[in-house]
């Protein structure tokens, strides 16, 4: 294992923060996998993952049983993770700019720009390496300008070329869910039976600018642009991407952390990162996939106290109770109803909600909505 420390652009004067990155393998010889936890820095499940992870990687790199790279970066928000405004963790946004840490990462199919299609001929895997050389001409030509810009740099920088990408992140609290590209599921399907995951969430680019489909949605584009333009040049998914959701951000414990790593290591063993022992088989699916444009999420009609009728994990019908907002000032109790059938599968953890808040989001199976799918 080898640990390189990335400093980044200082924020002023006398400070100076690093994000670290752990190395299994050998670059080049075989699959590259990158995985990253705590890019919204107070969801602290998928860090807890990372450090039983290493233990199995580092074990498995002693038996010569890596056949090809693994990056793993178990603080991959060391900016939002010291972040603090009286006494709690602020992590989700940059406090310096107001941005989301998981957004507004480039659209690096437009940043290649149209040039790198006339590079690409008649061999698949010939394409992938001019496409990866691409962006990583790309990526050493870029120059971050602030802290974020430099973090944000740093983890595309250390991802760009991987086979797979994992981020773990988590909900506030829901049961364990899977968000991917439509065109990365057929190959990362395994990953989400391992992990027993409830409820499975495709999309065809989610509008958000999020880590995962920056680097999954250049290989789309790039190969919807090849058919726009009559070319038979094929173009594989080169980078299959997908943000694991590890239950809530109070579900850190050894026994779930540990179950997680195992069950990461077991796909790793499945997709043939891992060498050594045949890698147990997968499990059956607890879950189909569903849309991510038919997931409802259920918002506040009025201010007060939640009082949620529905437990993550629960299947709603149209119509089902999810939560009461009650109104002790005007003595009143306004009924929170299911507007799609779908699992229950994340909700808020604050037990008071705001005008127009969101309260929960059910997975319905049929698309609704367009436009930005993700949240803030």
């Amino acid at each position: 294992m080898q640990r390189i420390d990335h400093p980044l652009l200082p924020r002023s004067l006398g400070s100076q923060t690093t994000l670290s990155s752990f190395h299994f393998g050998t670059p080049g010889q075989g699959p590259k996998v990158y995985i990253q936890a705590s890019l919204h820095a107070e969801e602290l499940p998928g860090m807890l993952v990372a450090h039983h992870l290493r233990a199995l990687l580092e074990k498995a790199e002693a038996a010569g049983d890596i056949n090809g790279e693994l990056i793993l970066v178990p603080v991959a928000n060391p900016i939002g993770l010291a972040q603090r405004l009286d006494h709690k963790p602020m992590g989700r946004f940059d406090l310096d700019s107001g941005e989301n840490f998981n957004r507004q990462y480039p659209d690096l199919a437009s940043a290649l720009g149209p040039e790198v299609l006339t590079r690409l001929g008649a061999d698949a895997q010939t394409n992938v390496h001019t496409v990866r050389q691409a962006l990583r001409e790309h990526l050493a030509q870029s120059t971050p300008a602030t802290e974020l810009q430099s973090m944000r740099h740093t983890l595309l920088t250390l991802a760009f070329d991987a086979d797979s990408v994992l981020d773990l992140h988590c909900d506030c609290e829901s049961v364990l869910h899977f968000y991917t590209d439509e065109a990365c599921w057929p190959q990362l399907a395994p990953l989400a039976h391992y992990l027993k995951a409830e409820t499975i969430l495709l999309a065809k680019n989610s509008g958000s600018g999020s880590f995962d489909e920056c680097l999954s949605d250049v290989w789309c584009q790039l190969a919807e642009a090849l058919k726009t333009k009559g070319s038979s040049a094929p173009l594989p998914q080169g980078c299959c991407t997908t943000t694991v959701e590890l239950r809530g951000e109070l579900d850190v414990s050894h026994a779930l952390a540990e179950a997680d790593a195992q069950a990461i290591f077991n796909w790793l063993k499945h997709a043939g990162v891992i060498g050594g022992p045949t890698a147990p088989k997968v499990p059956p699916a607890l879950c189909q996939p569903t849309p991510l444009a038919g997931s409802e999420t259920v918002k506040a009609p009025n201010p007060g106290l939640v009082v949620f009728a529905a437990q993550v994990g629960d299947y709603l019908k149209i119509g089902d109770l999810v939560a009461e907002v009650i109104d002790p000032i005007a003595n009143q109790t306004h009924r929170v109803l299911a507007s799609v059938d779908g699992v229950l599968y994340a909700r808020i953890r604050d037990r008071f909600i705001s005008t127009g808040g969101e309260l929960a989001k059910i997975a319905g199976a049929t698309p609704f909505r367009t436009g930005q799918l993700l949240g803030a």
